[in-house]
């Protein structure tokens, strides 16, 4: 095995992702896709963090549409993560990879409780962790938890696992057929440009800790594999690098 890039990763995933597209909630073609793509990432020996959406279940910003407070829809939309951390534990687990299930909203009936010590020693031990529920509070989407866990973990990166995009353009490609995408896209352009790679707040706090972001269309198969073994895959958003485009 060569050199790795990174290490340890925390790996984002959109509830999309789950069903293969907004319009699902679970595909079994999909969670396979995921197995599979965690099981290279292992192979390679990386260390391996999940956070995922819950957007497959119940979006937050639902809430006027359901005329309930943002709160309440926040705390559906964790528990969303929570029922998509258990499946994930659950197929994971079928391909004989190791893994533990923890959650920021307390569920000891099915889920350890986030601590961060005992994350890292899961992830020294060579097991996949989920880290599910967000932060366990409303008002943020699940890319703030996932620069924050990241960084409470000790991971190299965050790989932020995009549906049917492959980083991050100047402009909107589903509208301009001359945009163009970023290689590479410092922090600072990222978020004075509002080009909204990730939310502001995700990309605010990794740029302070510089933490690397890596925007990617987890579609492509081996993307993230390829990421941790140096290719330039996607968009590669951070503080210490140069912009420029594709």
């Amino acid at each position: 095995m060569g050199e790795l890039r990174y290490r340890r990763v925390l790996l984002k995933l959109s509830g999309a992702a789950m069903g293969g597209g907004p319009e699902r909630t679970f595909s079994r073609t999909s969670m396979s896709h995921i197995v599979e793509e965690v099981g290279a990432l292992r192979k390679l020996g990386v260390d391996v963090a999940l956070v995922v959406g819950g957007g497959n279940i119940f979006r937050g910003n639902l809430a006027p549409e359901w005329n309930i407070e943002q709160a309440e829809a926040d705390n559906m939309g964790m528990l969303g993560t929570v029922i998509n951390g258990v499946l994930l534990r659950a197929a994971l687990a079928a391909a004989d990879l190791e893994v533990r299930l923890m959650t920021a909203v307390p569920i000891p009936s099915v889920a350890e409780p986030f601590i961060r010590l005992r994350a890292i020693r899961h992830l020294e031990k060579g097991r996949v962790v989920i880290l599910a529920g967000g932060i366990g509070q409303p008002y943020v989407t699940t890319d703030y938890p996932a620069s924050q866990r990241a960084l409470e973990t000790r991971c190299n990166a965050v790989l932020a696992a995009k549906h049917g995009t492959d980083g991050v353009y100047d402009s909107d490609p589903r509208k301009n057929s001359s945009a163009k995408r970023y290689v590479t896209l410092s922090s600072d352009d990222a978020i004075r440009q509002d080009l909204r790679a990730m939310d502001q707040s995700a990309l605010l706090l990794a740029r302070d800790h510089d933490l690397p972001v890596h925007l990617f269309n987890f579609d492509s198969e081996g993307a993230a594999a390829r990421i941790c073994t140096g290719e330039d895959v996607g968009t590669l958003v951070a503080r210490n690098v140069t912009t420029q485009l594709a």
